[in-house]
């Protein structure tokens, strides 16, 4: 067989005798051969590698498998769907398991039998394939309209999901969430599962026109209506004809318009300004907003049955803060679509880099998270994008919020505190609120060491 027509496989192995014996173990692959982290990773920067088989014990140190889990992290930055198999020692299972934990696909424990890591490195390659065509797929569809929502977290799931049950109903829709985090593309979403999907998707932000221009906006206006308006013009409401009218930021609309709109909704009729005749319109509305609007029906600036009119359906649209692991595979998609237009290649993000991304509570959500990235891709110099790059310090550090045995530490801290404080400082109430005995509450604030309550 042809060596173009084997599977690429690396080999991460800096013992030569095992190197050669492994080498030929391998049928129907194309074996590459590194001895040390370094040229590891050229071999991952050069090379199309789907599965790679890694011994954690590297020189400098072979006794120690830090430079082979440093490795592994930098393969899995490079090439994040390569299949990484670990090879440890035989007393080594708490590395293999540190291993797994950093995204290693399995691991096997020496001595080697070639017949059986060849099994483990068939399956990754299965594996990898399949996921390969998925990915493939995905993009080959490109049809969905929430497409353009990236996400995995549950929050934007289920958002996801009351958006396919409602698009192709004619539902009101209320969509809220905080500036930046992607009202209108979930608009066109319900638009595009509708029936009126062929018809016109038309959008009206309220905050992005002066008072008194928006009613015309809105209905249209006649010849002579005021100065300047020379000829007859439609308004959004009517060009909306027959497709979806999209209101954003109705919370800014004046008071004295939320009447007409409401008796829009009502009668779907509209009177261009200045001429008496009423149109019928046929649309689905669908309106926005970041306000309260409950608040501002509190404060008078807002009607309640205008309110009660749009909001048939609400859909939430969660901050992305309130995104678990989203940020990064959002930061991800906005480096590859920017990269790719720009011209440029990047070998992803820093560890740094992705820390602060991480642990940076994004006030103006995904649309601060676009704007940094794509700047990021016109500014950086090196070929990772780092934090300063992204406009954070490099002094940041923030993997050190990382550390699972601190952060469980705070939190008992804190809930105990909260506990305390609650009971005014009696142990046996805050206990039993905790749902531990006296002697454990005890035993946590000696190990926390935490003054003793009461004193």
């Amino acid at each position: 067989m042809a060596s173009n027509t084997l599977k690429p496989l690396l080999v991460v192995e800096d013992n030569p005798g095992l190197q050669k014996q492994l080498k030929w173990s391998f049928e129907g692959y194309q074996v590459y051969l590194a001895g040390d982290r370094a040229s590891t990773i050229e071999l991952i920067q050069q090379q199309h590698m789907p599965v790679v088989t890694l011994d954690l014990g590297l020189p400098p140190e072979p006794a120690n498998a830090s430079e082979g889990l440093a490795a592994l992290k930098e393969i899995l930055m490079l090439a994040p769907h390569t299949k990484v198999i670990v090879v440890t020692g035989n007393d080594d299972r708490k590395n293999a398991l540190e291993a797994i934990s950093l995204g290693a696909y399995d691991f096997y424990q020496k001595p080697i039998e070639p017949d059986v890591l060849g099994l483990i490195v068939d399956r990754a390659y299965q594996l990898y394939e399949l996921e390969e065509e998925n990915r493939r797929l995905v993009l080959e569809a490109g049809s969905s309209p929430l497409d353009g929502v990236v996400g995995a977290s549950a929050a934007i799931l289920a958002t996801c999901r009351l958006v396919e049950k409602v698009g192709p109903s004619e539902a009101t829709s209320l969509i809220l969430g905080e500036s930046g985090t992607g009202k209108e593309l979930i608009a066109k979403a319900l638009h595009d599962l509708s029936p009126r999907r062929d018809k016109p998707f038309v959008a009206l932000n309220c905050a992005a026109i002066p008072d008194n221009l928006l009613e015309s906006e809105l209905f249209g206006y006649e010849k002579g209506a005021f100065t300047g308006a020379v000829k007859q013009t439609k308004g959004k409401v009517e060009t909306a004809n027959g497709g979806t009218f999209f209101l954003d930021e109705i919370g800014d609309m004046p008071l004295s318009l939320q009447a007409k709109m409401l008796r829009f909704l009502q009668e779907r009729v509209v009177e261009r300004l200045g001429g008496r005749e009423t149109i019928e319109v046929d649309v689905r509305i669908i309106c926005a907003t970041h306000h309260d609007l409950k608040q501002l029906i509190e404060e008078k600036s807002f009607r309640d049955d205008l309110y009660f009119r749009i909001s048939e359906i609400v859909i939430d649209v969660p901050a992305l803060r309130d995104r678990e692991g989203d940020k990064l595979l959002l930061a991800q998609t906005f480096l590859d679509n920017y990269s790719a237009k720009n011209g440029r290649k990047f070998r992803g993000f820093t560890e740094s880099a992705r820390a602060e991304l991480d642990a940076y509570e994004w006030p103006g959500n995904v649309r601060e998270l676009e704007n940094r990235v794509k700047r990021a891709v016109v500014l950086a110099e090196g070929k990772q994008i780092m934090a300063s790059d992204l406009g954070f310090s490099e002094e940041g550090n923030r993997t050190r919020s990382l550390n699972l045995r601190k952060a469980r530490e705070q939190a008992e801290r804190q809930i105990i505190e909260r506990a305390l404080s609650i009971y005014n400082n009696n142990v046996t109430h805050a206990a039993e609120a905790l749902g531990i005995s006296r002697p454990s509450l005890y035993s946590l604030i000696k190990k926390l060491d935490m003054p003793e309550p009461g004193k």
